[in-house]
């Protein structure tokens, strides 16, 4: 219970935003607008401030990274089974099978730092800075339109990543901003977690393509039951515990990510059906991810 109550006032951000959308008219223009302020100004800034001020120890890290790259693979594998079984036209598969591993980092850093504050954001910092390089490379290869020099650029033009890894270089050259900059990152971060939750609520659709709906619940499952569960075997089987088996199972068990839903738009793919399991395993979210946390507060 107590870990519900410290992860509601996140979720309470994103059914803000759901109202927000509903209720004040607020085009298309400017959620657009939002999601870019979040996603290349307030959360690089978050990512920088956090992991600047915390102490890292990148070997002890290497257990943390490989825990978070196996649950991806365990989402990709299983996403792909039911394509075996079923007659999901090509593109339809291509644009939902992302769902099965890729994560919401607006949800990821909320949480981290609700949960376990600089030290929790630097952490997930650190996977989702490795993480999200290789998702957008292997859903662009799925959806199989775009060459490989869009695809690189896109990945490097990536403020997540970048954010990263100023916040790793800063920290290993054992740089200290003064109190000014200090403050300023730290205001930017603040505004970067309301937001981008209140951005994530805005974005909740519920209707989807007919005759996937089948597909679209096994992804579900797989998201936010599956993934979190070979997260907690493969980080104990490597020896991981505490702080870093805490984030790296809350890292598996997120929601889909927004940007899947973008990236199936601009390749021609099912936006409609990634729309719907980005909602739901975002609502869903509003109740496994308060379990997972609980569950593994009990065993640290």
């Amino acid at each position: 219970m107590t870990t519900a109550l410290l992860l509601l006032p996140d979720f309470a951000l994103i059914l803000l935003g759901v109202a927000i959308r509903r209720w004040m008219g607020l085009g298309d223009h400017f959620w657009n607008g939002v999601e870019k302020l979040v996603y290349f100004i307030l959360f690089p800034a978050l990512l920088i401030n956090a992991i600047v001020r915390t102490r890292l120890d990148l070997l002890a890290a290497i257990p943390l990274l490989a825990t978070a790259f196996a649950a991806m693979a365990a989402g990709m594998l299983l996403a792909a089974l039911p394509r075996l079984l079923s007659s999901l036209p090509p593109l339809t598969f291509a644009s939902m099978f992302q769902c099965g591993y890729r994560f919401n980092s607006y949800i990821a850093l909320a949480v981290a730092g609700m949960l376990f504050g600089a030290p929790g954001i630097a952490t997930m910092g650190l996977i989702v800075g490795a993480a999200v390089p290789v998702a957008n490379l292997v859903s662009v290869w799925m959806l199989a339109r775009h060459g490989n020099s869009g695809l690189w650029r896109e990945v490097a033009r990536n403020p997540l990543i970048w954010g990263t890894a100023t916040g790793f270089l800063l920290n290993l050259a054992g740089f200290i901003p003064p109190a000014p900059v200090q403050a300023f990152l730290g205001r930017l971060a603040d505004a970067s977690i309301a937001l981008g939750l209140i951005a994530v609520g805005a974005a909740l659709r519920l209707e989807s393509t007919p005759g996937v709906r089948g597909f679209a619940l096994w992804l579900v499952a797989v998201k936010l039951g599956a993934l979190p569960l070979v997260a907690i075997l493969v980080g104990q089987w490597l020896g991981l515990s505490g702080l870093h088996l805490q984030v790296v199972v809350l890292f598996a068990a997120l929601p889909t990510a927004s940007s899947a839903y973008i990236l199936a738009m601009r390749m021609g793919g099912d936006g409609r059906s990634v729309a719907w399991l980005i909602s739901a395993t975002t609502l869903g979210a509003m109740l496994s991810l308060p379990l997972w946390a609980a569950w593994l507060g009990r065993g640290a």
